[in-house]
């Protein structure tokens, strides 16, 4: 008799974080308010992001190979090449966004349950102090993988395999939560749960249901 032969139920260790977009607001939203004010057509930042992605000024930036200044004269130069010059200082000024305290609810919920934390952030190197929200915030993860001072960024496949190595976990012990589909396909191609985040309450929930916590009610858990 033929015995079929029924996989093991997935067990999650890891969480791992994109920061700008899940635990900080999208900062798309200042795009388009920049755009509007400009006369911009409509996610023509994100467009500009788009072109060359892994060699433009955005990627160079992330992984430190340009300075912010030399970001302000590239970018400005690859926006006017599609029709409008935007300078990249202006860009960089609208990235940090709010703190959403429902994520660090979250994020304290399951530090508290044992899983390993990370931070796996696309960033730039800080121009002055951190702002002392994000530094509190940043302060409880286990681990934070920055692309600045990696040399590599999200999506390229070494990010996620680091990820893993330094939290000593495999890929299918791990769920990534991040904003934008083309950081989330290499990780969920890796073996990672991945979980799109647009709306904060429903992508809580769907963390709920992959780890069996409860993380989205009141519960008096300081995020500050």
């Amino acid at each position: 008799m033929e015995r079929s032969i029924v996989e093991s139920p997935r067990v999650i260790r890891a969480v791992l974080w994109d920061f700008g977009g899940v635990i900080l607001s999208s900062p798309f939203e200042a795009f388009r308010h920049y755009e509007a004010e400009h006369g911009l057509p409509s996610d023509f930042i994100r467009t500009v992001n788009a072109i060359n992605p892994h060699a433009n000024a955005w990627a160079r930036l992330e992984r430190a190979e340009i300075s912010a200044d030399q970001f302000d004269a590239t970018f400005a130069d690859e926006s006017a090449a599609l029709g409008h010059r935007v300078p990249g200082a202006d860009v960089l000024a609208l990235l940090m966004g709010e703190v959403r305290p429902e994520m660090v609810v979250a994020l304290d919920r399951i530090k508290a349950a044992g899983l390993a934390t990370a931070c796996l952030t696309n960033n730039v190197v800080a121009d002055g102090p951190i702002r002392p929200d994000v530094d509190a915030v940043m302060a409880r993860f286990d681990l934070i993988l920055e692309s600045s001072k990696l040399g590599v960024r999200k999506p390229e496949p070494e990010f996620y395999v680091l990820a893993c190595e330094r939290l000593a976990v495999e890929p299918r012990e791990c769920v990534f939560l991040d904003d934008l589909g083309v950081n989330l396909k290499p990780a969920r191609e890796f073996g990672m749960t991945t979980i799109k985040v647009g709306d904060p309450a429903e992508a809580i929930i769907q963390l709920e249901q992959v780890l069996g916590l409860e993380l989205s009610s009141d519960s008096g858990v300081d995020a500050s």
